[in-house]
């Protein structure tokens, strides 16, 4: 049954399994003369990404001729999917937001995005084949365009580069690299630790890096969930092989960007010689490091493989034409050379468009700046993801949980996949 939003608000929400989070405010909701007079950008992260995006809606602002923007902040990826859930289960949605690739076919399918083929061809973009609708998922471009790319990344490698010389090492290019590595830069006082030679969030995200690199994929071309068989398997056990065997995987306390925010701590603090993140926080981590960042790709399993993450520009079919069109016009300007050269450099996500790459190269940016270089090189192991409505929940209901089981509880990692699978089986 194709899902519809005239559902209670609980009910919307827990088609994403965010039910829980049914009480949280609908901050900038309505349809005043105000809210008519502008163009709502709800957005979700905070820091120097948050003061990035508003400089650049400031500079889209400062037409006259263009109907004003006006950013709205509504928390974390979760927190302001939940928000937007409902929202549109109360015909309150924004004109504009952005939201987390993995949510973007179930909203699709649902009927609430916008068609953006009728405002300028898709060609005229000229996006990263990787980055834009087509790249990112598996048939996307055979289907109508619902997104534009906005802050893409694929996770990389983070190394204490004054550890690694002075042990001699270099990044580690295949899974057995990682456990000597790792094991080799861990620093043991007794049965005290007192630095990891790894660290990781334990991740969907990095999970699905693991599974492609062990040759696998978590939904298959028919459609049915596997999360990658055997590849899943293999893939939860090294990370188990690191925390419980090794020792030289620190495993990271808290959920969601709590454990990605104690591993760049660890990382900056000198607790981890090495860490798996996203390239968005490469300014971050260069910034605030008291030794030499160098970014490296992920290594490789049977194959080299990486998923690509990040957010995506979408239009509410619900809002108002008029707000409807200045929204696209508004996306047209981010897609511009200057906005996306900008974004990428002042950040550290990837450029979404192809000028904004030939910009950088010719001004030789990413000959002083190679760390930036390494997720665009990168992307050539990306995966896309399937076109599948389920897949959020998959990740949020029933992959998440027990990949922190499998790695944190002592759990059997073959048992995480057979429960998993079976649960899939009933979203």
């Amino acid at each position: 049954m194709r899902p519809g939003f005239g559902w209670s608000r609980r009910a919307a929400l827990a088609g994403l399994g965010l039910a829980g989070l049914a009480g949280l405010g609908l901050a900038g909701c309505g349809s005043s003369a105000r809210s008519r007079r502008e163009v709502p950008l709800w957005f979700t992260y905070g820091g120097r990404n948050r003061e990035v995006l508003e400089a650049l809606v400031a500079r889209f602002n400062q037409d006259p001729s263009r109907v004003p923007v006006r950013p709205i902040y509504q928390g974390d990826y979760f927190e302001g999917l939940a928000k937007l859930r409902i929202a549109l289960a109360a015909r309150a949605a924004p004109a504009l937001s952005h939201v987390v690739g993995e949510v973007v076919p179930y909203l699709a399918e649902a009927g609430v995005l916008e068609a953006l083929d009728g405002y300028a061809p898709r060609e005229d973009f000229e996006l990263v084949p990787a980055l834009g609708q087509s790249g990112t998922w598996i048939g996307g471009g055979e289907r109508e365009l619902v997104t534009l790319p906005f802050n893409r990344s694929t996770p990389i490698a983070y190394l204490n580069a004054e550890l690694f010389e002075r042990a001699g090492l270099g990044a580690p290019r295949t899974w057995e690299e990682l456990r000597a590595v790792a094991s080799a830069l861990t620093l043991r006082r007794g049965s005290r630790i007192e630095r990891y030679g790894f660290g990781c969030p334990v991740d969907w995200w990095f999970w699905v890096a693991l599974v492609g690199q062990a040759g696998g994929d978590v939904v298959e071309p028919d459609g049915r969930v596997s999360l990658g068989g055997e590849a899943g398997v293999r893939a939860l056990e090294l990370w188990q092989t690191l925390v419980r065997r090794d020792r030289s995987m620190k495993p990271p306390p808290g959920r969601d960007y709590n454990a990605w925010e104690q591993t760049n701590q660890d990382f900056l603090a000198g607790r981890a010689a090495m860490i798996w993140t996203s390239t968005a926080f490469l300014k971050y981590l260069e910034d605030n490091a008291k030794f030499r960042v160098l970014a490296a790709p992920l290594p490789s399993g049977v194959r080299s493989a990486v998923p690509t993450g990040g957010t995506h520009w979408v239009i509410l079919k619900s809002a108002e034409a008029s707000q409807k069109r200045a929204a696209f016009r508004f996306l047209e300007f981010m897609q511009l050379e200057r906005q996306a050269v900008e974004w990428a450099t002042r950040t550290g996500y990837i450029p979404v468009t192809k000028g904004a790459l030939r910009s950088l190269e010719r001004r030789g940016h990413y000959d002083t700046h190679p760390n930036e270089r390494v997720a665009i090189d990168q992307l050539g192991a990306a995966r896309p993801w399937p076109w599948s409505p389920r897949l959020f929940r998959v990740q949020r209901e029933v992959v998440q949980p027990r990949l922190e089981r499998a790695v944190l509880a002592d759990g059997s990692a073959r048992e995480m996949i057979r429960e998993g699978v079976e649960l899939s089986r009933r979203i």
